[in-house]
């Protein structure tokens, strides 16, 4: 019957230990080598880095701490960060531990509002966040304990301090961005009673007499919590955070990462494809409509977007969770239809129809991501807003950052710094 912090205090030593140990005994053994495509290519595949909290295998996806995603998609996305960050479940105590924390680090600051009510009004809803985060930047308890002066052992006690706070009020605040935003509404304040997800369906202010759209939220967040490390936004955190730089500066820089078209942006782009082509057929369009005016887009030069993965092989677990949740609670709704529909045609246009002069596929994954599929949910329970999806991924996206940023503060991790080299050294090695 323990607490986050009690557990995560508790495993400290002995992963010092143990890590100390890898580098000491084994320091000089290569775990990779990097081609001059993969260095012109954004470092994709190159192994170098650590992360503890999940790992992505091409061949079946996500996995939390040595789960895979679906055997979690249970959990509760606070009992997510548990896991994220200590490796463990929580019980029932642990669970409800953090969860009066995070309500008790719930209420979003007057100044929030003010800023956020200054910001131009066409602003838009990620900018919004990523500068509320930023301006709590002055809360920071890692900051203040550093300039006083404090152990390198111990930057981890204030960076959960950190993490923590920010989690209690993300949800807080990117739900009052969407109602002070799309002109819904004043926010709504945090409900201790409730879990965390629930308080953002909750406080999003959506209809949801069934509860089913809590139901999708909790979902929503456990599944966009992380995706290892080398991702744009998480990436971008744990370099700032490398610089010992508190989390408010690292999680609105990751954010900023986030709201990149090529990252957190796709899944607008994923179901704008959805809802133009039911705009060209005039509804749900047969399977050879879909067939034919799938493969003309590809042949046009453009993508089906939410088809093929950086990583992936396989269908994106992600996916396969939200299409379970969709057939489950929404089979009939026309957006989900057609979603499921091209995910029924896409695939096999791109595995056998949309192949190079070699006669191999020229896409190497066929597959869905999660993007392919989760805005058609929220488009069924009311929100619409295409641009604030991202916020909703990033108040996910948040825990899987900030359980990182936890871990490398406690393992007393390096400042990140790899050696770039220029073209003209990569054409002298190609000279020799």
């Amino acid at each position: 019957m323990a607490t986050l912090q009690e557990i995560f205090a508790a495993q400290i030593p002995d992963l010092r230990k143990e890590i100390k140990s890898i580098v000491k005994d084994h320091g000089d053994k290569k775990i990779s080598e990097v081609n001059i495509e993969q260095a012109y290519g954004g470092m994709r595949a190159v192994k170098g880095m650590i992360c503890d909290t999940s790992v992505v295998e091409p061949d079946s996806g996500l996995i939390i701490r040595g789960y895979p995603l679906l055997d979690l998609q249970d959990l509760l996305p606070e009992e997510i960060f548990f896991l994220l960050l200590t490796g463990q479940k929580p019980d029932a105590h642990g669970t409800l531990a953090l969860q009066l924390d995070l309500a008790a680090r719930s209420t979003v600051p007057d100044y929030i509002w003010d800023v956020i009510e200054a910001m131009p009004l066409d602003s838009h809803p990620m900018v919004m966040l990523n500068t509320a985060i930023l301006v709590m930047e002055r809360e920071s308890v890692f900051r203040k304990m550093y300039d006083k002066g404090m152990r390198k052992e111990d930057y981890w006690m204030p960076m959960l301090e950190d993490a923590l706070r920010i989690l209690g009020v993300i949800p807080g605040i990117a739900a009052g961005i969407y109602r002070l935003r799309y002109d819904k509404g004043e926010p709504i304040d945090y409900d201790a009673s409730l879990d965390w997800g629930a308080n953002y369906a909750r406080m999003l202010g959506i209809p949801d007499e069934s509860g089913d759209f809590a139901k999708l939220m909790r979902l929503y967040l456990n599944f966009h919590s992380d995706h290892e490390g080398g991702n744009v936004s998480a990436f971008s955190c744990h370099t700032i955070g490398s610089a010992l730089s508190d989390a408010f500066y690292a999680v609105s820089g990751g954010l900023n990462g986030l709201a990149g078209p090529l990252h957190g942006l796709a899944n607008q782009e994923c179901l704008g494809w959805i809802l133009d082509t039911m705009e060209k057929f005039g509804g749900v369009p047969t399977e050879k409509q879909l067939h034919d005016y799938a493969l003309d887009t590809l042949k046009s030069g453009r993508v089906v977007p939410g088809y093929g993965h950086a990583v992936l092989r396989v269908c994106d677990p992600r996916f396969t969770g939200f299409m379970g949740f969709g057939n489950k609670y929404i089979a009939d709704d026309p957006v989900f239809k057609t979603v499921a529909l091209t995910f029924k045609v896409v695939p096999e246009i791109l595995a056998k129809e949309f192949l190079g002069a070699d006669g191999k596929p020229k896409v190497k994954d066929p597959w869905p991501n999660v993007d392919a599929g989760s805005g058609a949910l929220l488009y069924h329970y009311g929100v619409t807003e295409f641009p604030y999806y991202t916020v909703m991924f990033s108040v996910s996206r948040a825990m899987g950052m900030l359980a990182q940023l936890v871990i490398n503060r406690a393992m007393g991790t390096a400042i990140t710094r790899p050696k770039s080299v220029s073209t003209a050294w990569i054409k002298s090695q190609i000279a020799k």
